[in-house]
């Protein structure tokens, strides 16, 4: 493959280091990488290639000859960013949720051209990777249409590594603290994150997940447009380290058994473990969504349960590449 002038804003974030992770594994592994951050991490020493590379701010000319543009660091970064990203005229992919509203983005995950007729990809030059928690809503929210839905829902499960290493470290140093019988310290999240379920942090964090849940549901509305209805989603704090678990809920208004759901979610490329349930561990590493068998509620006719877990960073890390090697192969 020729070489390319590979670009990811926001390199110093666990995406941005599990994509240039991938990306040195891959086809583009002799491309010319250029890191880029905010001034508090510029100047970082890492390495690209096999060779010491060091992030850098973000300049006037830090886009110029770039083939294909990620952003994986906040939305905020990639907003005040993106103007000087497309006036470069490279393809820009977007993993922070920033460009979804944009009338001109293309939103992209492999297994979505398996759900619904996609378009040409060729003349798109802003392309938007979903989190995984919304790949997995939209993916069985399309799997499920032909059995007319009556309604979904989907409760999904939240890591503590959506929020960088800032949150792991926190839940860390608290996991310690409270098996130490300490008192816990929540400078970053302002709330007691370890062994605790939360719909909300607290009100001195900068986090707010209020904002990450309308960031799930805007890309969930997105993937599925109206190609099928869309399910009511709610967001909750797990006290884990990494991977999306999630549960998700469907009555349905045809008659279903549980091999033709199965059958179902397989067309739409998920995974499904017929003996062993998935699990934020077991998803670990993994670039796709896997599911158990789906079950039936024994008090409510026609509704059925599906439980599963994907990797929150790998996979929309892993989607990027490949939306990269369908781009510029």
């Amino acid at each position: 493959m020729a070489s390319h002038r590979i670009v990811i804003a926001g390199a110093s974030s666990l995406l941005g280091a599990e994509l240039k992770s991938l990306l040195e594994e891959s086809r583009f592994a002799a491309s010319d990488f250029r890191l880029l951050d905010e001034e508090i991490v510029a100047g970082t020493l890492t390495e690209a290639g096999g060779e010491p590379a060091v992030i850098r701010p973000v300049e006037e000319d830090s886009f110029n000859r770039a083939t294909i543009i990620f952003f994986t660091g906040s939305a905020a970064f990639t907003k005040a960013n993106l103007e000087l990203a497309r006036g470069s005229g490279a393809v820009v992919v977007d993993l922070s949720g920033a460009v979804i509203a944009d009338a001109a983005t293309t939103i992209w995950f492999s297994n979505l051209e398996l759900l619904r007729p996609a378009k040409s990809l060729s003349s798109q030059k802003l392309f938007s990777i979903p989190s995984a928690a919304a790949m997995a809503a939209a993916s069985l929210s399309l799997a499920l249409a032909k059995f007319n839905p009556e309604y979904l829902t989907m409760t999904a499960l939240q890591p503590v590594s959506e929020y960088g290493r800032k949150g792991i470290e926190e839940l860390e140093q608290q996991t310690g603290q409270l098996l130490s019988f300490q008192p816990v310290g929540s400078p970053f999240f302002d709330t007691q994150v370890g062994f605790n379920l939360l719909d909300r942090f607290g009100p001195a964090s900068s986090e707010n997940l209020s904002v990450a849940r309308e960031r799930h549901r805007r890309e969930i509305i997105a993937i599925i447009g109206t190609s099928a209805k869309s399910p009511a989603t709610q967001l909750i704090h797990a006290p884990v380290f990494y991977g999306s678990a999630f549960m998700f809920a469907a009555k349905l208004g045809a008659p279903a058994i549980s091999e033709q759901l199965i059958a179902a979610a397989k067309s739409a490329g998920l995974f499904v473990s017929a003996d062993v349930a998935p699990s934020n561990l077991s998803a670990a590493g993994e670039s796709l969504i896997q599911i158990a068998a789906p079950e039936p509620d024994s008090g409510v006719p026609g509704l059925w349960w599906f439980w599963g877990a994907a990797d929150n960073i790998r996979l929309p890390a892993a989607n990027a590449i490949k939306l990269a090697e369908k781009l510029l192969a």
